[in-house]
């Protein structure tokens, strides 16, 4: 596909507000280039189409089936756009509610963000919520932020938080970012086992990340145990919230023994992310750690105004500017509204169906090394396949000629040629068949014609790249 500098004709041009109008009488003369700019020359309808179809290149949720787990997008809900759209809040400046307090034009802004906080508590089992964090991983590093300003109030040596090797592979980076060791505790049979545990655990322990389920679409049935661990030595419990939508409604993990937790609104509750707008992850926590929370943080009056409160002299302070991506979090407290407690529930349920469905099809011919009923997403194995040559990466880019994503691939480590797929709870039976027989296809393929399979993909404008020299050595330029 050509770019729009090669489409290019010289004199070419859209329309002018005015036909003969110099552009004197609506551009500031003060305001007028000296030169060319250097933009193409093309007409509206040329540059309309140039880039209708270069957005048709790209790969979305609306358009088709997006397995990548751990952490995959969902479909986003064109209702909440509009809700986020809304004149109301649009318009709205920042630093408004600090300029104008309780009774400001701002109270709308204000009682979306205290009501989402209210929801995210009630859905999580937690005290309070933090909106500040503006990603999952910001999320993550507020969360251990949180656990330091608490041992360090308490006077506790702590130098040490565990992370099992069935995590989320930020949440390391997290803890190593706060300025904690990071100790791995082993899995056993794909969870964390109470004996290996305690190999790790002493009193300069501050915290164990988990995630639950963890990465391999597994529920951590030890968790009682390992709560009842950390509580002897005055560790706290952080729960990555990445794979709540696996158990929404069905548990709540504040009453579960979890400390702090942070959630991935573009996951759980439906907003864009990634290509589609940024992140948010809010940060609950128990009730011992409410004053350690961000600030500011909204409070509401005896007459039902919102203000900014500020009065956390324990606060962590400030974590992002403002508070948080407003607009992400808009959508997410709309779609908490429009499902009500029965629709998330539901939702749950329609993810971990859909992971058993795939995993139980797809057993015959990958190796799941946890074969047995997960969550909201399942680990399957190409280490038959890599027997004959074809790898888990070139199954994934065979997947891309028959118009999927591909799913996410050697992650988690513990697991070999790893592919994790997660079908989420919006896709139908059709769409989950469709992408299971074309793996299925692509295994037997692996059998009599693998060298097909390795220089996948072959109908894309780009095919195989050297990927580590693609991103060492980026062309950032036209030229032309």
């Amino acid at each position: 596909m050509k770019t729009i500098f090669e489409k290019s004709v010289a004199g070419r041009e859209g329309c002018w507000p005015c036909e003969g109008m110099a552009e004197e009488a609506y551009i500031p003369a003060d305001l007028l280039r000296d030169g060319d700019i250097g933009l193409p020359s093309a007409s509206e309808l040329d540059v309309v189409r140039h880039f209708t179809k270069l957005s048709q290149r790209n790969f979305g949720v609306d358009g088709n089936f997006y397995p990548l787990g751990s952490c995959t997008m969902k479909y986003n809900p064109k209702f909440t756009e509009s809700v986020a759209g809304l004149p109301g809040f649009t318009r709205l400046h920042p630093v408004l509610p600090q300029l104008q307090g309780a009774g400001g034009m701002c109270q709308g802004a204000l009682e979306v963000m205290y009501e989402t906080e209210n929801l995210l508590s009630e859905i999580t089992g937690m005290a309070a919520y933090t909106l500040h964090p503006m990603a999952g991983a910001h999320g993550e590093l507020t969360g251990v932020m949180l656990m330091a300003a608490y041992h360090k109030d308490k006077g506790n040596k702590k130098t040490k938080i565990i992370v099992p090797d069935s995590a989320h592979g930020t949440n390391p980076a997290s803890a190593a970012i706060a300025g904690y060791d990071v100790v791995t505790v082993e899995s056993v049979d794909g969870i964390v086992d109470p004996g290996a545990l305690a190999e790790v655990l002493d009193d300069e322990v501050a915290g164990m990340m988990m995630t639950c389920p963890n990465t391999l679409g597994l529920f951590e049935k030890n968790l009682p145990e390992v709560v009842r661990m950390l509580r002897e030595v005055d560790a706290l419990l952080y729960y990555d919230g990445a794979n709540l939508n696996a158990i929404m409604g069905k548990m709540r993990v504040g009453d579960a023994g979890f400390d702090i937790v942070h959630l991935n609104l573009h996951k759980t509750f439906a907003t864009p992310h990634g290509g589609g707008g940024p992140g948010s992850g809010p940060v609950g926590v128990s009730e011992k750690l409410v004053d350690f929370l961000p600030i500011s943080r909204v409070a509401k009056q005896e007459d039902g105004q919102f203000f900014l409160d500020y009065n956390y002299p324990k606060s962590i302070g400030y974590v992002a500017p403002f508070y948080g991506n407003f607009g992400v979090y808009l959508k997410a407290y709309a779609y908490i509204l429009r499902l009500g407690g029965v629709g998330l529930t539901r939702a749950t349920e329609n993810a971990v169906l859909a992971a058993n469905y795939m995993r139980k099809r797809l057993s015959d011919h990958f190796d799941i090394p946890y074969d047995r009923i997960c969550m909201h997403e399942f680990v399957a194995s190409a280490s038959p396949q890599a027997k004959n040559g074809v790898r888990a990466l070139d199954i994934a880019k065979a997947l891309l000629d028959k118009g999927h994503h591909a799913p996410t691939v050697y992650f988690p480590l513990i697991v070999p040629e790893a592919l994790m797929v997660e079908p989420t709870e919006t896709e139908n039976k059709e769409t989950l068949d469709g992408f299971i027989d074309d793996l299925i296809a692509i295994a037997e393929q692996a059998k009599t014609d693998p060298e097909a399979i390795k220089a996948a993909p072959v109908t894309l404008p780009v095919t195989r790249l050297d990927e580590t020299h693609a991103a060492r050595a980026m062309e950032l330029t036209d030229d032309l």
